[in-house]
């Protein structure tokens, strides 16, 4: 019985641990633990502050968006991925806005169940990666993490996303008067930074230590790469890059 709409754990065989000596976290997955049922109340979301309300909807919207663009998709995964995109568009802005918005609290935890349901079997990719890095060193909670990350990694992703994300945004209406994919892909993302702009949710992360970069992007790639079926494969210097792009401490000499 999820609390928030977010994680999509009610559906997934995925389970994950932090080890308080190394600061690192590890996923555990074992079909067991996918429930035999989910009852999905969108009541118990009721009183969610709106700040994790935010946070914990682009969670969702990062499980969705990370399925869709990777490379062990099913025609499940991508009727789930699509239909969770649309939910989340609709419905994230009015459930931050308005608690008691009852419609919207319910289609929310649909979209975060069916956003688990994808990526428990399409997996995700280098947000996720680096989202855990994060929250294992610092704490950083993982919804906000992956709200903060996903525009950076896919625009890291260059080219090889651009067809999935302009699908993306065909379905979900943005940019309609542009024409090719590299345009529409770069107003998906931008709208996935709007969105966070208008929630209060912040464009940086707080706290990241820039002599623990190179640590954190050798866990994070070594987390993603072969795990993970990512759309392009990145180096740990090309995911140290993008460390320095999310940390909201001075800017790298």
């Amino acid at each position: 019985m999820p609390t928030t709409a977010g994680t999509g754990s009610e559906t997934t065989l995925a389970a994950v641990l932090t080890d308080e000596r190394t600061h690192e976290k590890y996923a555990l997955n074992d079909f067991v633990l996918i429930p035999r049922y989910a009852v999905l109340d969108p009541v118990l979301t009721e009183g969610l502050p709106p700040f994790i309300t935010a946070t914990t909807g682009m969670d969702a919207l990062t499980h969705a968006v990370e399925a869709y663009i990777g490379k062990s998709n099913t025609a499940q995964t991508i009727e789930d991925s699509v239909a969770a995109v649309k939910l989340i568009f609709r419905n994230l802005e009015r459930a931050y806005t308005d608690g008691s918005d009852m419609e919207a609290r319910e289609n929310m935890q649909k979209a975060s169940f069916l956003a688990g349901a994808a990526f428990t079997r399409a997996y995700v990719g280098y947000v996720h990666a680096i989202a855990h890095s994060l929250g294992g060193e610092y704490g950083i909670p993982h919804g906000l993490a992956n709200a903060v990350i996903l525009p950076y990694v896919l625009e890291a992703y260059g080219s090889s996303v651009y067809m999935s994300l302009a699908e993306l945004a065909d379905i979900v209406k943005i940019g309609q008067d542009l024409e090719s994919d590299q345009e529409k892909a770069n107003a998906f993302i931008a709208e996935i930074r709007a969105m966070n702009r208008r929630m209060g949710i912040p464009d940086k992360l707080e706290g990241i230590r820039e002599d623990d970069i190179d640590m954190l992007a050798k866990r994070a790639a070594k987390e993603a790469n072969p795990l993970y079926p990512v759309p392009r494969i990145m180096r740990k210097d090309q995911l140290k890059e993008i460390y320095y792009q999310i940390r909201a401490q001075e800017e790298r000499k």
